[in-house]
């Protein structure tokens, strides 16, 4: 039998595994301790597992998914990471320093099939989804190049793809990413952001309280956001809010809106005033991105004056509302502006 990629396994996944092989199930907790909490994964390294057990483990299993083929580092400290993954294909991520905060923004597609105007990713196209186990290496990998007392403290799922179209291995990811015995990130630490579809959104139930959602709004018409976001033609803003109303939240939290704004596009007082009709009944608030500018896109960003002037009319609505920052624009590690055009190194094994 073929072996297998071992982070693509969730606790009983692996326990079910291990029992095949005669191998105990408190095996599973030492090998979870020593890829996510100590990032060993050569298995000749986990000093508390028997000689036996690591050659076993080391034919049944390939500890790792994807490995970094090349970094680019930001002027403002940010870094982004070409994946390459085992069937020759690749993917970006981004680690973003601030303070005591490192947020890892996480891919979970190969390229996009949603086709927002907007969105550099969408020029590729969708190629696959990522499995559970190519998601959660990329916090692995990641890991790996910060220094000693420096951890990952938040996962941000706003990378290449859309995480509600891969749903079934973005839950694996998040379980995974969420045990005691690994990264163990809590719901606060996690963020799961979307385009908009209904038809996930309509399904999750009260298992959105394992992560906090972010929900790409963009416009406040559906004509406007249907030119952007073609997604849009399928659920238009109406079925979109009527999903948002029914999410299960936790005591205080709410829904965040992410609005690029694109200039002579959405970014009128205008449009922020039906922006602020519209999710004014709603548990919200929103996240106000400035755009960032590519050569291929012929969108260009709001200026300083304006977007104050947008967000104002928010805040007067008594709405939360907050400009984001644009981290790693002159690496192409901003948000919109991932893709990648060149192919991985073939198998890792």
């Amino acid at each position: 039998m073929p072996p297998v990629f071992l982070k693509d396994l969730t606790r009983e996944d692996l326990i079910k595994q291990l029992a095949q092989m005669g191998e105990k199930r408190f095996r599973a907790t030492q090998l979870f301790k020593w890829l996510y909490q100590k990032g060993v994964a050569d298995f000749s390294r986990m000093s508390d597992i028997s000689r036996l057990s690591q050659e076993r483990f080391a034919l049944a299993f390939l500890p790792d998914s994807i490995r970094v083929l090349k970094t680019q580092q930001s002027r403002d400290g940010t870094e982004k990471l070409l994946y390459g993954l085992h069937d020759g294909q690749s993917m970006e991520g981004v680690l973003i320093p601030d303070g005591r905060r490192m947020t890892l923004c996480v891919s979970t597609q190969v390229g996009c099939k949603m086709g927002c105007a907007f969105c550099r990713t969408a020029r590729m196209g969708w190629i696959r989804d990522l499995t559970a186990g190519e998601i959660v290496d990329q916090v692995c990998q990641a890991s790996k190049r910060l220094g000693r007392g420096s951890r990952i403290t938040n996962v941000v799922f706003m990378g290449m793809g859309e995480p509600l179209d891969n749903l079934d291995n973005v839950r694996k990811a998040i379980e995974i990413l969420g045990y005691p015995e690994g990264f163990s990130f809590s719901h606060r630490r996690m963020t799961v952001s979307t385009c908009g579809l209904v038809d996930k959104l309509n399904g999750l139930g009260s298992w959105t309280k394992r992560f906090r959602l972010a929900v790409s709004l963009n416009a406040a018409d559906n004509e406007t956001r249907s030119r952007l976001m073609p997604v849009n033609q399928r659920f238009p803003i109406e079925k979109l809010l009527a999903a948002c109303r029914k999410i299960t939240l936790r005591n205080r939290e709410r829904v965040t809106f992410e609005y690029i704004l694109l200039k002579g596009v959405n970014d009128g007082l205008k449009d922020a005033k039906a922006l602020a009709r519209l999710i004014a009944p709603l548990k919200a608030k929103v996240n106000l991105i400035p755009f960032n500018e590519t050569e291929d896109i012929p969108f260009k960003r709001t200026g300083e004056k304006e977007m104050l002037a947008f967000q104002e009319v928010l805040l007067n609505a008594h709405l939360t509302a907050m400009i984001r920052d644009s981290r790693g624009r002159d690496i192409s590690a901003a948000c919109g502006q991932l893709s990648s055009e060149e192919t991985g190194s073939g198998p890792l094994r």
